[in-house]
């Protein structure tokens, strides 16, 4: 009975966030990390490519080739291209055009004038790179991987993106993974301190990982549901033991 009370007693955690708090210390590092806007091009990434004026090379007609359609066709259509090995994307008329180590805005620019000498008069191009991404784990209500379509993209947008924390994360302690594997960075974010919407260690990059882990009360009533399970089979022998034990006075 006691730990079937206890355990009851294990409620809902209701969320309080953004509370005026001293901002926590980034225990791998204090230095601002930047947005997608340095990122350069690689091979096998995958650009989307729409030119705003709805002229139908880019728009309307799908490409031959590893192109895909994206989107549902008119202005505010695009299709992807994929960027090949030797650092290429076939785009139609133009051809093959170099895009490996430029930025999203100098690959989009390089298209627009190869289009404006070649075919079009004033051609506005639009590009992204729709293969970029994080992985969203733990005590999130959506997990998985979420695309990153933005220059910046913050915590606290990604985090709505995935319908929010759940009732058992700990909001004070939300690790942001980054690097590669010989040499991670960890940043922490306390998302009850206000402070936490502004900072820059929170804008999100390419491959990170944000994980959620859960708070005091999970854990415990985890702890309590565990130790519930292991002697429930040892009260219900001596349960039935007693029975026995009581018939056999009888």
């Amino acid at each position: 009975m006691i730990l079937f009370v206890l355990t009851s007693c294990a409620g809902k955690q209701y969320q309080v966030l953004f509370e005026q708090k001293t901002p926590v210390t980034d225990t791998a590092s204090s230095k601002s990390t930047g947005d997608l806007s340095s990122y350069r091009i690689k091979s096998q990434d995958i650009l989307q490519i729409r030119n705003l004026q709805n002229i139908k090379y880019v728009v309307d007609e799908s490409p031959s080739g590893n192109s895909q359609t994206n989107g549902s066709g008119g202005a505010g259509a695009g299709q992807t291209y994929q960027v090949e090995e030797d650092g290429t994307v076939a785009l139609p008329v133009i051809g093959h055009v170099a895009v490996t180590g430029l930025t999203r805005s100098q690959a989009a620019k390089l298209i627009e004038d190869l289009y404006r000498k070649k075919l079009l008069k004033d051609p506005i191009i639009e590009l992204k790179i729709t293969n970029l991404k994080v992985t969203l784990l733990g005590e999130f209500k959506g997990q998985g991987n979420f695309p990153l379509l933005k220059d910046r993209t913050t915590l606290v947008e990604m985090i709505g993106e995935a319908g929010g924390l759940s009732d058992r994360a700990n909001e004070t302690n939300i690790k942001i993974i980054r690097g590669d594997q010989l040499n991670p960075q960890v940043t922490y974010i306390n998302l009850r301190d206000i402070q936490s919407i502004n900072d820059p260690r929170a804008i999100l990059q390419n491959g990170d990982i944000i994980y959620a882990s859960q708070n005091k009360r999970a854990i415990r009533s985890d702890k309590l549901q565990n130790l519930s399970t292991l002697t429930q089979p040892i009260l219900l022998l001596l349960n039935t033991a007693l029975v026995i034990l009581s018939l056999s006075r009888r």
